[in-house]
């Protein structure tokens, strides 16, 4: 279409849920002599800031009907919106006396955050879906070549600027931005009550399986700037995915100081946190994430001393804690910020910080300090979806919980675990869920002393984390996130001193490694539930 020099605005229409700064819109109209339309809570609002408005209904000849289900669903409405700036559509404007309204200012029922509410019910998040507003904002941003739509309070201030220059015009490009922001905005609308629809079967029942629905729904905003991705030479972006029910979210975490978040440092904080959110429930926790990975944790029953905890999880692997990323489960203290600058760290991650922690890690200036103050928020009852892109598609799973501890799990040894090895059991269990498959983790002394991950070997794993454990090994218990296909990795971990192991069984060799374990006397006890990480 080609371009024409439109007239400054003469006619709006104003109906808005969300009232934030409904104050400065209407000196924006008063100055601008825009005549204003608007209806309802809107139409009192506006009133009483000094706006000469005219109701909707007044307008139309039509009342508002079926509990105000029905307000501006009217040709005089959608004619005037929709009306492109030709001499066509003029004269049929003029043929219907319809007059052209030139800019939209509307935002949607609260239907997000009802549903949040406790105690909502089916019926009263139906009732919040709204019809009308998104109608008007998707006619607007489609005649974005002769009408503004305005849906975020926060573009106010632009609109009043962008007509006190303009001759009370608004320019091309700006109805062309907002636009694209009003589709987005219905667009995320819509998404947040299919996705809500998808909780609930035919009948109206909520939907209580983790069962995977035939189609998915993402809509994310941008949450913050990364300088390039897992390489210097790669576009990247973070993205808070809108109504996502997770119980923590990184992309809402509060940042204290340092640099800003990389790519790498998102991905390696996310596993962080998800590791102290497995541990937490047993106690005071710590842990320290290298490339994605657990290079040590630690836990001790009760309100321990937070530094010590976290000594002991670095203790695991000090030499791949440096530049790793940590995570604690409780407020962090003096003690505790002055254990965490001994050592080189990208990013510390706790639900809170003392005035006198944040001063000393102030002293390393490009750390990141991340607060999450809902970092231990009790999960949903049904685990959360994860989503990872694949060449023209995504692979969609439940998040990995733990539902089987080493006290439940079966005996297949003929000797049970002491309760001191049960809880280093359990420890290495929810480490090695964190860990990358080939997945072993060692424990003792409520900490990991050996972790073996990334391997094409379960064996090699085996290797790996006995190494690391070294004389660590003797007395301590180990953890296999599958079954072991062999005994060498039985042999191996008896030959480093190892007297207890967990995993899930399953594997057609099962007797040869409870054989090698009743050799060995070493203890065995059988989840018959995997926890491969890739």
């Amino acid at each position: 279409m080609v371009a024409v020099q439109l007239p400054p605005i003469r006619r709006a229409l104003v109906s808005v849920s969300d009232k934030r700064g409904l104050d400065v819109l209407s000196q924006i109209l008063i100055d601008a002599q825009v005549e204003v339309l608007s209806t309802g809570g809107t139409y009192k609002a506006l009133r009483g800031h000094g706006v000469e408005v005219v109701k909707v209904s007044e307008y139309t000849g039509a009342p508002e009907i079926l509990d105000g289900r029905v307000k501006t669903l009217h040709p005089k409405i959608h004619g005037g919106i929709l009306a492109l700036p030709t001499p066509e559509h003029d004269a049929e404007l003029r043929l219907h006396g319809i007059a052209a309204i030139d800019l939209v200012v509307v935002n949607l029922y609260p239907f997000r955050e009802v549903i949040r509410r406790p105690g909502c019910t089916f019926d009263d998040a139906v009732e919040n879906i709204d019809i009308g507003g998104p109608s008007m904002v998707r006619a607007a941003a489609k005649n974005w070549q002769r009408v503004a739509v305005i849906v975020d309070p926060e573009d106010y201030a632009l609109l009043g600027e962008a007509l006190r220059d303009n001759g009370n015009r608004l320019p091309e490009a700006l109805r062309r931005r907002l636009a694209r922001k009003a589709f987005a905005h219905t667009a995320t609308y819509d998404a947040a009550i299919a996705t809500y629809l998808q909780g609930y079967d035919d009948a109206g029942e909520a939907i209580t399986s983790a069962a995977i629905g035939e189609r998915i729904f993402v809509v994310g905003e941008a949450a913050g700037e990364l300088r390039y991705g897992e390489n210097p030479h790669q576009e990247a972006a973070v993205m808070k995915v809108a109504g996502a029910d997770e119980p923590a979210s990184l992309a809402g975490a509060r940042q204290h100081q340092g640099k800003p978040l990389s790519y790498n440092n998102l991905l390696d904080a996310d596993g962080a946190v998800s590791l102290i959110r497995d541990l937490a429930p047993l106690g005071t926790a710590a842990a320290v994430i290298k490339h994605v990975s657990p290079c040590g944790a630690a836990l001790t029953p009760g309100d321990a001393p937070l530094v010590e905890v976290y000594a002991r999880a670095r203790a695991c692997d000090p030499e791949s804690a440096f530049g790793g990323i940590v995570a604690l489960s409780r407020e962090v203290d003096e003690a505790t910020a002055q254990e965490l600058v001994s050592t080189f760290l990208e990013v510390v991650i706790a639900p809170a910080y003392s005035a006198a922690a944040l001063a000393i890690l102030a002293s390393k200036k490009n750390l990141r300090v991340l607060e999450m103050a809902d970092l231990l928020a009790p999960p949903p009852a049904i685990a959360p979806l994860r989503l990872r892109s694949i060449s023209g598609g995504l692979l969609v799973q439940r998040d990995d919980q733990i539902a089987v501890s080493a006290a439940a799990a079966k005996v297949v040894s003929q000797r049970a675990p002491s309760a001191d090895e049960l809880v280093d059991l359990e420890i290495a269990l929810r480490v090695g869920k964190a860990v990358r498959s080939n997945a072993i983790v060692i424990a003792r002394g409520g900490a990991s002393v050996g972790i073996g991950g990334g391997q094409t070997s379960r064996v090699e794993a085996v290797r790996q984390a006995t190494t690391r454990a070294g004389e660590r090994a003797k007395g301590a218990v180990m953890a296999s996130d599958a079954f072991f296909p062999f005994r060498d990795s039985i042999d191996r971990a008896a030959e480093a001193g190892i007297t207890a192991i967990i995993q899930p069984g399953g594997s057609i060799r099962d007797a040869e490694s409870i054989a090698a374990a009743d050799e060995h006397g070493i203890a065995m006890v059988f989840t018959g539930e995997r926890h491969f990480r890739h």
